[in-house]
């Protein structure tokens, strides 16, 4: 007879695996068959009875919690003004828990009686139970507009911002949210069109100047064009999706995994394990296992879901926002390895010898629970012998391993020698206001290149196994440096004293051994600079063309598909190689392939172009409250209108207007890159270190002007002063002026021009 289990146990199991609770997994996991499933279910009705659990669509769950994900009823601010929210969901006996609603000043506004789907997070010590973070409003879903708010006489009108949108929008006088004339503001539809023929919107925010902080990544959005809010098709599909259980599927729920990313990170898509390999045919090797979320499972060709997802191409992430391929039900929960939760993903286990030389690997589809949500500081710190109490249980058997396998993999990475560029990532801080507090240089921690080459080989991983099986994917492809760049590259290095031999096939190990040469001098920056302007840009395609920068063969993108479509394709590629379900690459999909690659290489940039704009504008309004201020810097620029400067302090970058520099007129050379001085002979060219002031910001565009007080720590030479009309002026003062070269040309082609005609 098979034992029954005790009511404890069954609800030590519901409790350890919230997404198997159906009498039938129950059953499963005790290995209850035949007429004992009478003595189960006899056992869950007590339990029911009893009120330790209660039955929801044939499954069970504790009365008493309320689930991480629900939905709340906005009740009216108490007296201080805190949103408090009552829970739909709660069934328990005892007291309804208090849900304090957290707001920021980036959401929308919140108002009693509004429905809305929240995120939990359980508190101990407080006056309430939980803290609710809104995810969205529910029961609409309105289209939303950004736009310049012009007030008038009954109400007014909102004047959209986005390039292709040509129709205003009209505000009722009691939808205007105290809105000011010429304020920025964030509305969503209202009603049908009104008496002037424009569709009426309901102001959810003010957003203030149009320049300030909080606004501008708003700005960057919609003139980019990326879609920032989810047709309800879409959202309807992700809120219909439910947890996956193990059917089909390997269990990894054992194993230790772990994910690691920046302490503010939004989702988790990538998780690690590393334990020395016991072959004794390996020693010293390690076996290294990277779990990726299986956003296949839920994002099948031809849904609403894949649609938008594709549409978007990837995520764009602003210092104040993240603008996302999927909904946040997807990406900040199902499809997010959670810790302590069971998660669908597809893992990659991988064989390496004592020196990082890839032995073999294999890939799973499984099901897998994370065993710690960690930071990169916190495991640096911990590896570096400064344990924390969350990170000591983990120091072992865990963090330990991993370093491990990343010093037989950084020894790899040394004989292979991809390009090593060494360039600050600028890191911009924020009040919760929106204004920006100040601007710091991402650390590179062991923690950041021990994930990043994990993620490295599981790329190399997914692109030989699709070849192998000639299965179709997107490679991540990055070209060598076109000759006409490479020469420009080479002419700066030799003028800074350093070769770059011509005649040879190029390899990152030449531009390496130039970086290391200037490593430690003064013109380091320079040729990091030069070296990065003469690279390509990396792109998708369904041909393999290698990765040059990675100086690596084969090369997927495998391991981000919350945030990148590319990725989702080579998932799905693996998933019909592997024979694994119906969810796997399409037959049309495979047809337009080269027209998906070129559309996500093509939203990828659309979003750099977007993130960097917004990070210029937040430095010029950063820095607008410091015109006048001195700064010190490097030409990182040359252009004929003037010569740019990036700043050490913040590393922005401004521009010293040519008509600025000294008194005299500069002739520019586009070959050397240089601005050369006619009367004193004074040359500006890129790398020099610099003196500036600044002299103007402008947040609304990022725009920043500087005067140029110096050069290599020497002031400018006095030449002679600029007279009224743009010529210089003789020592007796009579104005001298130049006769336009461009004028000269005309006169002479006219003239060889009109001698041709005679001759015919």
């Amino acid at each position: 007879m098979t034992r029954i289990p005790s009511k404890a146990e069954i609800l030590d199991w519901i409790s350890a695996h919230p997404t198997q609770t159906s009498k039938r997994d129950i059953a499963k996991a005790f290995g209850i068959k035949g007429a004992d499933r009478i003595d189960l279910k006899r056992l869950l009705k007590e339990l029911e009875a009893e009120g330790h659990l209660q039955k929801r669509n044939k499954t069970y769950r504790d009365p008493e919690q309320l689930p991480p994900v629900t939905v709340l009823l906005i009740k009216a601010p108490d007296d201080n003004g805190d949103l408090y929210a009552q829970p739909l969901e709660w069934h328990g006996e005892g007291v309804e828990p208090i849900v304090l609603v957290v707001t920021t000043p980036a959401g929308p506004a919140l108002g009693q009686g509004d429905r809305i789907l929240a995120r939990l997070t359980k508190v101990e010590g407080s006056d309430h139970h939980y803290e609710a973070r809104l995810i969205r409003r529910i029961g609409v879903n309105p289209k939303r507009v950004i736009g310049i708010f012009r007030k008038g006489t009954e109400g007014g009108r909102i004047v959209p911002i986005e390039k292709a949108s040509a129709n205003e929008w009209a505000v009722m006088a009691d939808a205007m949210l105290g809105a000011q004339d010429g304020e920025l503001v964030e509305a969503e539809q209202a009603g049908p069109k009104g008496r002037m023929g424009l569709p009426r919107a309901r102001i959810l925010n003010r957003l203030g100047d149009p320049s300030a902080p909080k606004a501008v990544s708003l700005i960057a959005i919609h003139q980019h064009g990326i879609p920032d809010d989810f047709p309800d098709k879409v959202v309807a599909e992700a809120d219909a999706a439910k947890p996956m259980g193990l059917k089909g599927r390997e269990d990894l729920r054992q194993m230790p995994l772990v994910t690691i990313d920046p302490a503010d990170a939004r989702d988790h898509d990538d998780a690690c394990y590393a334990e020395a390999d016991t072959d004794p045919k390996n020693p010293g090797g390690h076996i290294i296992w990277v779990a990726i979320a299986d956003v296949a499972a839920y994002v099948t060709p031809g849904s609403e879901l894949d649609r938008e997802a594709r549409k978007r191409g990837n995520s764009s992430y602003f210092p104040d926002r993240v603008v996302p391929m999927l909904p946040d039900r997807l990406s900040g929960d199902l499809c997010s390895l959670h810790e302590g939760v069971p998660r669908p993903c597809l893992a990659v286990r991988m064989q390496i010898d004592a020196e990082g030389n890839k032995i073999s690997h294999r890939f799973v589809r499984g099901l897998m629970q994370s065993a710690a949500s960690l930071h990169y500081t916190e495991v640096q710190d911990a590896i570096d012998g400064q344990v924390s109490e969350r990170t000591e249980r983990f120091l072992e058997p865990v963090i330990k391993p991993l370093y491990a396998a990343y010093e037989a993999l950084k020894a790899a990475r040394g004989r292979r020698e991809p390009l090593d560029l060494d360039l600050p990532e600028r890191k911009i801080i924020l009040s919760d206001s929106g204004e920006v507090t100040s601007v710091a240089f991402r650390d590179r921690l062991d923690a950041h290149r021990l994930i990043e080459e994990f993620m490295i080989l599981a790329n190399v991983s997914a692109a030989e196994t699709l070849i192998k099986k000639h299965s179709p994917l997107l490679f991540r492809v990055h070209e060598e440096p076109a000759p006409e760049k490479l020469e420009s590259l080479r002419e700066t290095a030799m003028a800074a004293g350093f070769p770059l031999a011509k005649g040879q096939v190029l390899q990152t190990r030449h531009l390496n051994a130039l970086l290391n040469g200037a490593a430690g001098t003064d013109d380091a920056e320079l040729i990091n600079i030069s070296t990065l302007r003469s690279m390509q840009q990396a792109y998708y395609t369904p041909e393999n063309f290698g990765h040059f920068g990675l100086a690596l063969r084969n090369y997927a993108h495998f391991t981000s598909p919350i945030r990148r479509y590319a990725d989702l394709i080579v998932h799905r590629s693996l998933i019909t190689a592997h024979g694994w379900g119906d969810d796997g690459l399409s037959s049309g999909e495979i047809e337009g392939l080269a027209e998906t690659a070129t559309h996500i290489s093509d939203t990828e940039r659309r979003s750099m172009i977007a993130e960097r704009d917004t990070t210029d504008r937040y430095l010029a309004a950063y820095l607008s409250e410091r015109v006048g201020t001195e700064f010190t810097g490097r030409i990182s620029g040359i252009a004929r209108f003037g010569a740019f400067v990036k700043m050490d302090e913040t590393g922005a970058d401004g521009l010293v207007p040519v008509r600025t520099i000294g008194r005299e007129f500069f002739h520019f050379d586009a070959e050397g890159n240089t601005l050369m001085g006619v009367d004193t002979g004074l040359t500006l060219s890129i790398g020099q270190r610099v003196t500036v002031r600044l002299t103007q910001a402008a947040p609304v565009t990022g725009g920043l002007e500087l005067e140029l007080l110096s050069i290599e720590g020497d002031e400018l030479p006095k030449g002679n002063v600029r007279g009224a009309g743009g010529g210089r002026r003789s020592p007796a003062g009579r104005t001298v002026k130049r006769k336009s070269n461009r004028s000269k040309h005309k006169t002479a082609k006219l003239k060889r021009k009109t001698e041709r005609k005679r001759k015919s």
